[in-house]
This record gives structure tokens, C-alpha cells and sequence, in this order.
């Protein structure tokens, strides 16, 4: 099987994909001074627009038409476009209020979030090691809870949105560009009456704050395909024992950059919950391997001379 052999094209464009969503923070935060809703509604149309443009240079503007004639895939595909812009507003007003570090933690319990899901709705079994780093991170998270004196609803919708989205996105099988761009086409009517609405309210930010402004909004929508284009490449050339242990690059990034670039508060308190975190994931990730490994092994040994 290709996928068995770390391709070094792929592990590039996987890398480059999770660093790039690592980095988001220093693009959005740019963006404070605009209002997460106008933030996500012109996210939504310059990604429809720039993605409907790749898909007709790639000659695949038949595979939209044709996932639109089939109203059942389209009304869970309005299902995943609601979490995923439901992802985005809440991501995009963390980094905007200065909540990278816990926007981070979302990311870091995402992966075990979607095992958890896995349990509840696909009815999987998990091993020993699985429960015990899910049992570690929910001990994480409750610690972290109790420190901040709050529940930590930043990182909990992000990480529930997003695993819920991959768990739809998962059943429906629809490949990553195609997904993505007809979610965008679905939001699109209602970011652009926003938008129209923001202009004749006299707050549009696109209108108002100036060329710099309106080319970072413009930019939002570029800036989300390209990872995507990345990710899809990546994932189709590794073992998905990789894409698991590379999906750690994001959240990681995203934590520098709250810490040493915007001086969020990280002290041994919270960092001491963060490493309780990082020790769920280790165990998660080391057994993942150990599990791909054997799976390898055994499909060598099944393999006809």
C-alpha cells in the first residue's frame, strides 16, 4: 500500500498544512479592531469565490452540480457548513479577545473528543491505553476548569464543533475541496446579506477601515483553501498514523503564539494542566503507532509473495 511509506512530498505538504493553521493567530489577530461575525462572513464569501475558481480551473465545476441534484447529501452538507462557520466564530473572537491559549487547548482535545464520539455514536471499542488518555484529559480539563473558576467553553465548543463536523463529514464521504467549497456556497446568501446590511448600517469595516483592512478580509478566503489544498495532499500520501501525530503541530503553534507573541498568562498553575494534557496525547499517540505498526506488519505477512 502507498499510503504504508512516509512520501516526502507528502509529509512536506502535511507539515505545511497544520503549521500554516498553526500560524492563523498572527493573520486574525490583525483583525481585531473587526468584528468576529464580519471576520467570518467575509471569510465564508472570498473562500466560496476563490474556491468555486479552483474547482472550474480543475475542471470540477460538474462535481458541484452534481452533489446539488441529490437533496440528502446537500441537507447534511447544511448540517457541516453550520458547525464549521460555528468553529470559525468562535475561533476567530478567541484570538480577537485574546484567548489564543485556550483556543489552543480545543485543539488539543479535539483528537480525543473525536475518539470519545467514536464510542458514543459509531459504537467503537477502545483499548486500555485509549481510555486511560481519555480519562487523563478529562482530569486536565476539569483541573484547568477549576483554576480559571469557570468552564472552559472556548476550548469545549471548538473542539465539540469540530469533532462533530468531522464525524458528519466522515459518514457522508465527501472529499475535502468539494465539501468545503458547497458549504461555503450554502453560507454564502446569508454572509453576503450580513455584509450588505453592515454598509447600509454605515459599520462595514470592509468600506470604513481602510485598503489594509479590506485586503486582510479579501485574504481570509485564500488563506483558508491553501492549508486545505495541502491537507488533502498530505493525507492521501501518509499513513494516517502520521496525519494523527502531525495534527499536533497546530494547537502547539497556536500556543507559542498566544504566549510569546501576545503575552497571554501561562503560568506553572496552567502550564501544569497543559502537561497533564500532554501526557493523554503522548499515551494516544504512542499507542496509535504501536496499533498502525502491527496492522502494517500483519498485512506484510498476509501479502503473497
Amino acid at each position: 500500500m502507498a499510503a504504508a511509506r512516509l512520501s516526502p512530498r507528502g509529509l512536506a505538504a502535511g507539515t505545511a498544512a497544520f503549521a500554516l493553521w498553526g500560524l492563523f493567530p498572527v493573520y486574525f489577530h490583525s483583525l481585531s479592531a473587526v468584528p468576529a461575525l464580519q471576520i467570518i462572513a467575509h471569510r465564508i464569501v472570498w473562500s466560496a469565490v476563490f474556491l468555486v475558481a479552483w474547482m472550474a480551473v480543475r475542471g470540477q465545476l460538474g462535481v458541484l452540480a452534481a452533489t446539488f441534484r441529490r437533496p440528502a447529501l446537500v441537507a447534511r452538507l447544511v448540517l457541516t457548513a453550520l458547525l464549521i462557520s460555528a468553529n470559525w466564530l468562535v475561533w476567530v473572537w478567541s484570538v480577537t479577545h485574546n484567548h489564543i491559549v485556550e483556543s489552543s487547548l480545543g485543539y488539543y482535545i479535539n483528537p480525543l473528543v473525536n475518539v470519545l464520539l467514536g464510542v458514543l455514536v459509531l459504537h467503537e471499542r477502545l483499548n486500555r491505553a485509549q481510555w486511560l488518555a481519555i480519562g487523563l484529559a478529562a482530569l486536565a480539563v476539569l483541573y484547568l476548569a477549576l483554576l480559571a473558576g469557570q468552564p472552559p467553553w472556548i476550548a469545549g465548543t471548538l473542539a465539540l464543533c469540530f469533532s462533530l463536523y468531522g464525524l458528519v463529514r466522515k459518514i457522508i464521504s465527501v472529499d475535502a475541496l468539494p465539501g468545503l467549497t458547497i458549504e461555503t456556497l450554502l453560507l454564502m446568501p446569508i454572509a453576503v446579506g450580513y455584509l450588505r446590511w453592515c454598509v447600509w448600517a454605515g459599520s462595514s469595516a470592509f468600506t470604513a477601515d481602510g485598503p489594509a483592512t479590506a485586503a486582510l478580509l479579501i485574504g481570509s478566503g485564500v488563506i483558508t483553501a491553501i492549508p486545505l489544498f495541502l491537507f488533502a495532499y498530505g493525507a492521501r500520501a501518509l499513513p494516517y498514523s502520521t496525519v494523527g501525530v502531525l495534527q499536533y503541530i497546530t494547537p502547539t503553534l497556536q500556543l507559542v503564539c498566544g504566549v510569546a507573541l501576545y503575552h497571554e498568562s501561562f503560568g506553572p498553575a496552567r502550564a501544569a494542566g497543559f502537561a497533564l494534557l500532554w501526557v493523554a496525547l503522548l499515551i494516544y499517540a504512542v499507542d496509535g503507532l504501536w496499533r498502525a505498526r502491527n496492522a502494517a506488519r500483519a498485512a506484510e505477512g498476509a501479502s503473497p509473495a
